[in-house]
């Protein structure tokens, strides 16, 4: 008999680690930092071969359910769209709620037909794995067992004396690998981790877990009712635009927030865990790229333990990570740093303090900044915009748009645009009028026009906008159409 999967993906992460690199609007699963791919196109990737790793039952892999912030649901949707899954179904969060509320909106949705259900394969989008064909054995043992009744997750086999990160204590063994899932443990102290380490009945909690969808929705019902209530609350009342399943903001906020670990796994009793909790032991070359000394690990060295990356220049430096993305970077004489070069922001900082870059970003909240939430070029779903530069009632920007793409029928109270064609063709609606424009043509949009903008040709267009007006903000916009279901000033 065939095993149905259905993959699910925790895409809700920030990575404020890695910033700059990394940032609230763009976080670290949707950057690359190994290869071509990014680490969620890589997570989905991993596991769609999955039934050419099955050894016993046949395995059936269906399309990726991504979970993720209302803010990346456009980042989301092209990149699955990049990789051949352009009608995967996509759940939008308005707010975090931990993953617990996630997985149960996962489990609600994969048997919202009334006759599937499949077993939940449930994965952070931001996590690396080396050995991507053994990962795949191991997962598809662990759907062997969930497809009995089980639920299981991954320990990570330790090689060093981690305090970062909670811990798992094996059981009785359950076959090659695999065991009955004993205990979880907090974060420990050095002494206790070296402990862990020795003993050899620990493993790193991965957050990775394998389940039927029902055997969820029943854990959870008796665990956490009241979490089991809400989200079904929320799943009845979503709306569906396209792909994307968007929940109530109210009802989910009304939602209590609390981890798989904490609202079911940790609360089973004894005989509970015994006959049906599993964990599977994994070493795989798995890290969760938490920092940017985890990213340093990952990189080939040279001769004197740097990590380089882009148009970097090192002399008599030592075991420093030196990562260039835009500009000309060069260290002499340092030691043990992290150096990152983005195009408005740059993070200097020692080895020891590289899991403390989160006081950056809360320093930049504070201070009512944007360089913890934008990057200098802004994603949307017709393309990107970068800014160029600003002033007193003046701002620059260069938009890109892809073929084909349009922006939304809108208008703005208090700015007016000016447009220059620079490559490509434009469609320029101006009120009532609509007409093109070529490379090096240019229009006026004066301020209360309605307006739209067109890529109709088969190559990117280029446009230098030039705003002037009292206020230049980005949500002076009122939408009348828009392709891509956003708000009237979203």
């Amino acid at each position: 008999m065939t095993i149905d999967v259905f993959p699910v993906i925790l895409s809700g992460g920030s990575g404020t680690r890695l910033w700059p690199y990394s940032r609230e609007a763009f976080p670290k699963q949707f950057l690359s930092f190994i290869g071509d791919q990014t680490l969620l196109q890589n997570t989905v990737a991993r596991i769609a071969t999955l039934d050419e790793a099955a050894a016993g039952q046949p395995i059936r892999v269906g399309k990726p359910l991504v979970i993720c912030n209302e803010l990346h649901r456009f980042l989301v949707a092209e990149q699955l769209r990049e990789i051949g899954f352009e009608s995967a179904p996509i759940v939008l969060e308005p707010l975090g709620r931990n993953t617990a509320p996630a997985m149960t909106l996962a489990a609600l949705q994969a048997t919202a037909d009334g006759r599937s259900d499949p077993v939940l394969i449930v994965m952070p989008s931001d996590h690396h794995i080396q050995q991507d064909a053994e990962f795949r054995k191991r997962v598809a043992a662990a759907v062997e067992l969930a497809a009995n009744g089980m639920l299981v997750t991954f320990g990570i086999v330790p090689d060093r004396p981690e305090t970062g990160y909670g811990y798992i204590r094996k059981g009785r063994p359950l076959g090659q690998n695999a065991y009955v899932l004993n205990a979880f443990v907090e974060k420990p102290d050095l002494e206790t981790a070296t402990g862990y380490l020795h003993s050899g009945d620990y493993l790193w909690n991965s957050g990775l877990f394998v389940m039927k969808a029902s055997v969820w929705l029943d854990a959870i019902a008796r665990h956490r009712p009241d979490i089991d209530a809400q989200c079904r609350l929320c799943f009845a009342e979503a709306s569906r635009e396209g792909d994307f399943i968007r929940v109530d903001r109210e009802l989910f906020a009304a939602c209590p927030s609390d981890s798989i670990d904490y609202a079911v796994m940790e609360r089973l009793d004894e005989a509970e865990r015994e006959r049906t909790a599993a964990v599977l032991a994994l070493d795989v070359g798995w890290s969760d790229l938490g920092s940017w000394s985890a990213i340093s690990d990952l990189k080939a060295r040279d001769a004197d333990g740097n990590v380089t990356y882009g148009d970097v220049f090192s002399k008599d430096s030592r075991n420093c990570l030196l990562y260039a993305q835009g500009r000309f970077l060069a260290a002499l004489g340092v030691e043990n740093l992290v150096v990152v070069e983005t195009t408005d922001a740059v993070l200097v900082a020692h080895k020891d303090k590289a899991q403390d870059i989160k006081v950056v970003t809360e320093y930049l909240k504070v201070a009512e900044r944007h360089e913890h939430v934008f990057h200098r070029q802004v994603h949307r779903p017709w393309g990107n915009y970068e800014s160029i530069d600003n002033g007193t009632r003046y701002q620059v920007k260069r938009l890109s748009l892809k073929p084909g793409a349009t922006l939304s029928l809108q208008l703005h109270h208090h700015r007016a645009e000016h447009w220059v064609v620079v490559k490509g063709t434009a469609r320029v609606t101006r009120g009532e009028e609509t007409f093109l424009l070529t490379e090096n043509e240019s229009t006026f949009i004066p301020v209360g026009v309605r307006h739209r903008l067109e890529n109709p040709g088969a190559i990117p267009l280029e446009i230098i906008e030039v705003q002037s007006g009292s206020y230049l903000g980005e949500d002076d916009i009122v939408r009348f159409e828009d392709r891509y279901w956003r708000a009237p000033k979203d």
